[in-house]
């Protein structure tokens, strides 16, 4: 039987930390919770369940992911965000996996929510990832966002069965607000200095996603909540490509008349 640690980054999760925690509570041998200093009562529901508690300024998702890999005791690391939590059949599955550990990580499908409904149109499912592996093996990579767990070339990586659930948006003014705000600012910040936008670039990229999400990926057969989501995704496009845009302009400024 592997030893496990379940290692979480938070802010502001009042709401959901407490589901999360107490989804893993059975599976796991601790659990880290990594803040960036909330404003609201996470710290306290945290400490109530018992878990180890740290606080670490927030400088983009895969650093502080990274960071709180760091500090847990074993080398068997399952990877959530506060807002996920698992089903019963993926905790089971993770279960059987403990005792019989035969891989270096574990894929899982990661199924989202949108206003109390979970979508499995506009590319949100399955939305494999892994979350579960031996640290020696395998680490976060990727950017200040869309970070991802990158295995050595020589890992075996198996899929387990159930969904990891995430209740990713309550309604259309979360969904914009992400998109428009944490990833689009993140995404010009990261991109600021290799990538090159033009507005024609802005126009195109943010039909192509709207047809992809709404078309493609079947968002319309999910009615108002595949509308919502496939505009919500062009609108995040367009956003983080003219910010983008913002930015390459603001390093290059126009000559003086």
């Amino acid at each position: 039987m592997i030893g496990l640690s379940v290692v979480i980054i938070t802010f502001n999760e009042e709401r959901n930390i407490g589901r999360c925690i107490d989804s893993v509570k059975d599976l796991a041998d601790e659990i880290v919770v990594v803040d960036s200093y909330s404003t609201d009562i996470t710290k306290a529901v945290c400490l109530s369940k018992g878990v180890k508690f740290f606080e670490h300024k927030f400088e983009g998702f895969t650093s502080q992911k990274n960071f709180a890999i760091g500090l847990a005791s074993h080398d068997f690391i399952l990877a959530l965000d506060a807002d996920e939590y698992l089903s019963q059949e993926l905790s089971s599955s993770i279960a059987r996996v403990k005792s019989d550990w035969d891989a270096d990580g574990y894929t899982m499908n990661r199924l989202n929510s949108y206003a109390g409904k979970w979508i499995k149109s506009c590319g949100w499912y399955p939305d494999r990832k892994i979350r579960l592996w031996d640290k020696r093996k395998g680490a976060w990579s990727g950017g200040l966002v869309h970070e991802v767990v990158v295995m050595q070339s020589d890992a075996i990586v198996r899929h387990l069965n159930g969904d990891l659930l995430h209740l990713a948006y309550d309604n259309a003014s979360q969904l914009i607000q992400k998109m428009q705000q944490q990833y689009a600012d993140l995404f010009a910040r990261e991109n600021a200095h290799r990538k090159r936008v033009t507005p024609f670039k802005i126009i195109y990229k943010t039909l192509a996603s709207f047809l992809k999400s709404y078309i493609l990926k079947g968002g319309i057969w999910d009615g108002y909540e595949g509308l919502v989501i496939s505009v919500s995704n062009a609108n995040g496009v367009f956003y983080k490509y003219a910010k983008l845009l913002e930015t390459n302009r603001s390093k290059n400024p126009p000559p003086l008349p």
